[in-house]
């Protein structure tokens, strides 16, 4: 039996975040009459998380924590044109195209011949099926799962249904605290690719003397494993 091999989607095989920051800065620029850019950023963040139990991960939630906080800013003197703003903003994040960061599509070809490659991703399902499409990434990989969180409960029950022993499990990925630590406390291997901005709900102290990789680029996965 292959050992399966698991990627993290957002900002571990293709951008994601940098698409938030741009649509973040828009956003400051809308209410910078009204307040400084950190207290903007530090309300939308509260927001966000205060959210994630209603609308979970993903732009349709982002656009309307948006929108909350921008009514709240402004003491709901936010009009209809800056509504229709944040909307229009929240429609152009879903409709951009999905960028591979480099040397995904390689790496994942030449890993799928000895991997049964897996991808798990967190958020809204459309919006992750419609990412996996765009990127033409999806006939690499055996098995899909799309969730709303990932704990060590969710991956615990993955490998359950997928038959999966912890000890034949590797994530990859780039969020300690969803790629990483859950898959370790599971008795699983865990490898980290960070990337260039990281969600502040996602930001974990790491352990001191942490047991998992870190590696600069994708690129350099095959070498690890191949040593592992």
């Amino acid at each position: 039996m292959l050992r399966t091999l698991a990627f993290d989607a957002d900002d571990t095989l293709w951008h994601n975040e940098t698409f938030y920051a741009e649509s973040q800065e828009t956003f400051r620029t809308l209410l910078r009459p009204y307040h400084d850019d950190a207290w903007i950023d530090a309300r939308l963040q509260a927001t966000e998380a205060r959210n994630l139990r209603r609308y979970g991960y993903g732009i349709k939630g982002f656009t309307l924590s948006m929108i909350e906080t921008a009514l709240e800013l402004t003491e709901n003197r936010l009009d209809g044109a800056g509504v229709q703003a944040l909307l229009a903003l929240g429609q152009a994040m879903l409709e951009k195209p999905v960028e591979t960061l480099p040397h995904v599509p390689e790496v994942l070809q030449e890993l799928s011949g000895t991997f049964s490659l897996m991808l798990i991703t967190k958020g809204d399902l459309f919006d992750q099926e419609t990412k996996l499409a765009k990127s033409r990434l999806g006939h690499l990989f055996s098995k899909v799962e799309i969730v709303s969180e990932k704990d060590e409960a969710t991956y615990a029950a993955l490998l359950q249904r997928h038959g999966i022993p912890p000890a034949d499990f590797i994530m990859v990925g780039n969020s300690v605290r969803s790629d990483i630590l859950p898959v370790l406390a599971l008795g699983g291997r865990a490898v980290h690719v960070p990337y260039a901005i990281t969600w502040a709900h996602e930001v974990v102290a790491t352990p001191a003397g942490g047991t998992f990789p870190v590696l600069a680029s994708i690129l350099d996965l095959p070498g690890l494993l191949t040593n592992w």
